[in-house]
């Protein structure tokens, strides 16, 4: 008999079935007692005359259940199953450590990442991981939709090209290597062959920050174009994948119009660079005034932007780079970039880098003839994290890393 999943139990009423799943909860009463069954699309009742037959399947066994549906409006879905015949597939579970059947998980933060093999198949949790993948999913339609190309870059880098002191060093064969921190020069690149690019994947900083929005591992996702007019084109395509990846949310409030908020820094700014508080601030104030749940802030001072940033000409010691604030905290950075081979080594030159070498392969395709582009990337966990309101960017991560946890 092939396996039926809960949520179609309804299209089978008066009909034998077969159901695989978890056994979520055990409730004995006097004269009966009920199996809910927990699988990939919702829990199952099961009505089971004698209670003791439950005694073999403690939560969280995986059992196979053959019996007939019949409607019950109370039961999950509207249908429950009788006369049913339950098999254990595997040795009976043991006692996780906390309760995964109530409707909230009644354990602390450092609980649930110890023991995250495990939360992770509460419902509350699945469905943090469900939305991050619808969320890629909207993000890759968005932007191949608008003719990106999707592409794969290395992970493992030759040189500290974008800052030394936030890189995982490691022995390649002998040779110094690093995690690469972003596919930023990659994806550049690539702009001289395919146009438009992005890509989904790890990236890796080692960032002495112990809080609640930083982690050393995360999934970003980038995208870059080429043939842009300036950072105001950037900010189009980042504003279509933001609206598409919250589209793609379960009842998610949309309060992101079709054209995008765009302040100057300097309007918005109270020092050299946007703190938190800055950002809750004017995260606060767009909506307010504006009905939106995110705000473009363009041109933060050049010195505080990377060597590749394309500076304002309109207005110097401005860039023409910006942040997404979405819901008070910074959940994008992008830019135009430069483009010029000669602007490169005069940028590198006015930080103090003079030996060019970790840059040759970079420089080349830029001396080579490079269009006006630019680019921008979310943090995965972070957008989930500011899309659910999960206080901590940790609920939104698999198996997080950070200053502390290697494990699981």
């Amino acid at each position: 008999m092939r396996r039926t999943m809960s949520d179609r139990l309804p299209e089978h009423i008066g009909q034998q079935i077969r159901l695989m799943g978890w056994v979520h909860r055990r409730r004995v009463l006097r004269d009966v007692a009920f199996l809910i069954l927990r699988d990939a699309h919702g829990l199952a009742q099961i009505v089971v005359r004698d209670g003791g037959r439950l005694t073999p399947f403690p939560e969280e066994t995986p059992v196979s259940v053959v019996g007939e549906v019949i409607a019950r409006p109370a039961a999950p879905h509207g249908v429950e199953v009788v006369e049913p015949a339950i098999t254990a597939l595997s040795d009976p579970a043991a006692a996780p450590p906390f309760d995964l059947y109530r409707p909230e998980l009644r354990a602390g933060l450092p609980t649930l990442l110890d023991h995250a093999p495990v939360a992770l198949r509460h419902p509350t949790r699945a469905h943090v991981q469900r939305v991050a993948a619808a969320a890629v999913g909207a993000f890759r339609g968005a932007l191949e939709r608008q003719g990106f190309v999707e592409i794969h870059t290395p992970k493992i880098v030759g040189a500290a090209t974008e800052s030394g002191a936030d890189l995982f060093a490691l022995d390649y064969f002998g040779r110094p290597a690093y995690l690469a921190q972003s596919p930023q020069l990659y994806k550049q690149i690539m702009v001289g062959a395919l146009e438009r690019v992005y890509e989904v994947g790890p990236v890796f900083r080692a960032e002495p920050s112990d809080t609640a929005r930083h982690l050393a591992s995360y999934v970003s996702l980038d995208a870059e174009l080429g043939f842009i007019e300036d950072h105001r084109d950037v900010i189009a395509v980042c504003h279509l994948a933001l609206r598409a990846m919250l589209q793609a949310i379960p009842s998610n409030d949309l309060r992101v119009p079709a054209e995008p908020l765009i302040v100057h820094f300097t309007d918005v700014a109270e020092g050299e660079d946007l703190s938190p508080a800055d950002e809750r601030r004017i995260g606060e104030w767009a909506g307010r005034e504006h009905g939106t749940d995110a705000v473009y802030v363009t041109g933060y001072p050049t010195a505080h932007r990377a060597f590749y940033t394309h500076p304002d000409p309109a207005r110097p010691g401005h860039s023409r780079a910006f942040d997404l604030i979405f819901r008070g905290v910074e959940l994008v950075s992008g830019a135009q970039r430069l483009h010029r081979h000669d602007d490169y080594v005069r940028a590198l030159a006015e930080r103090g880098e003079t030996d060019l070498t970790p840059y040759a392969a970079y420089l080349d395709a830029m001396r080579h003839g490079m269009p006006p582009h630019g680019g921008f990337a979310f943090g995965l966990e972070r957008f989930v994290a500011a899309a659910l309101g999960l206080p901590n960017v940790r609920h939104a991560a698999l198996f997080p890393r950070d200053l502390h946890r290697l494990a699981p």
